[in-house]
C-alpha cells in the first residue's frame, strides 16, 4: 500500500524519494560572490536516493536548465520557496527552509522545478530591478499555466545556454518586461477553471 504524504520520505523541496524518478536539483556554489552561478538541472530515471549525490553537470549538458547569477537568485528564490512551502503544507508534506548556501544540491519536486525554471528564465537576462515585477506576474499564473510554459520552452530552448531566443525571450517579455497592475485580468483560479486542467495528484 502506498504511503500517505505525511509518511513518505521527502528530500529537499517536495521531492518524494521513495517513488520519484524525475525531478530537479538546485546547485548553489559556496561563498557569497554576486556573480557566482546557481545551476538547476533536470534528471530522469535514476534511483530515488541518488539526487543529492550525483556530480554537477557541465554547463553545456542537455540536462542543465538554468544558469543564474547569485544576485538574481537571491532576489527571487526566497519568494519562490515561500510559495512552494505553502503548497507543500497544504498537501501535508514537510517544509524546506530556504538556505542561502545549502551544503548539498537541493532536490525539487518536478512540478515545482518546472515553475522555478520559468521564473529563472524570465529574469536571467533582465535587469535586477525588473525581478519584483517578474515575481508578481509569475505569482499571478496558475500552476497549470506555468507547467504549460515550461513544456513549450523546454521543447526548443530548454538547455541553459540557449538564452535570449525563442520562448526564453518570450518569457522575459511576458513576465519581466510586462507591467504588473494589481487587480487586472483573471484570477489564477478563474483561469484554471477556463483551462479545464486537473491538478496533479498531490495538488502541487
Amino acid at each position: 500500500m502506498p504511503r500517505s504524504p505525511a509518511k513518505q520520505r521527502v528530500l529537499g523541496l517536495g521531492f518524494l524519494a521513495d517513488q520519484a524518478r524525475h525531478g530537479f536539483r538546485v546547485f548553489v556554489p559556496k561563498g557569497s560572490g554576486a556573480d557566482d552561478i546557481v545551476q538547476i538541472s533536470e534528471f530522469r530515471g535514476i534511483a530515488p536516493e541518488e539526487p543529492t549525490d550525483l556530480p554537477r553537470e557541465a554547463p553545456a549538458d542537455p540536462a542543465v536548465r538554468v544558469l543564474l547569477d547569485r544576485r538574481r537568485w537571491l532576489e527571487l528564490a526566497p519568494a519562490f520557496w515561500e510559495d512552494a512551502n505553502r503548497r507543500l503544507r497544504a498537501n501535508g508534506l514537510p517544509l524546506c527552509k530556504f538556505q542561502r548556501n545549502p551544503a548539498k544540491p537541493v532536490p525539487v519536486h518536478p512540478s515545482l522545478g518546472k515553475e522555478l525554471c520559468i521564473l529563472c528564465w524570465a529574469v536571467e537576462e533582465a535587469s535586477p530591478d525588473d525581478i519584483p515585477n517578474a515575481l508578481h506576474n509569475w505569482e499571478a499564473l496558475a500552476p497549470e499555466e506555468r507547467w504549460w510554459l515550461y513544456t513549450m520552452t523546454v521543447a526548443t530552448t530548454g538547455q541553459a545556454l540557449k538564452k535570449g531566443i525563442g520562448w526564453r525571450k518570450a518569457l522575459r517579455a511576458a513576465l519581466a518586461d510586462n507591467p504588473f497592475i494589481k487587480g487586472e485580468g483573471m484570477s489564477p483560479k478563474a483561469r484554471r477553471e477556463l483551462l479545464g486542467h486537473a491538478q496533479l495528484t498531490l495538488g502541487l
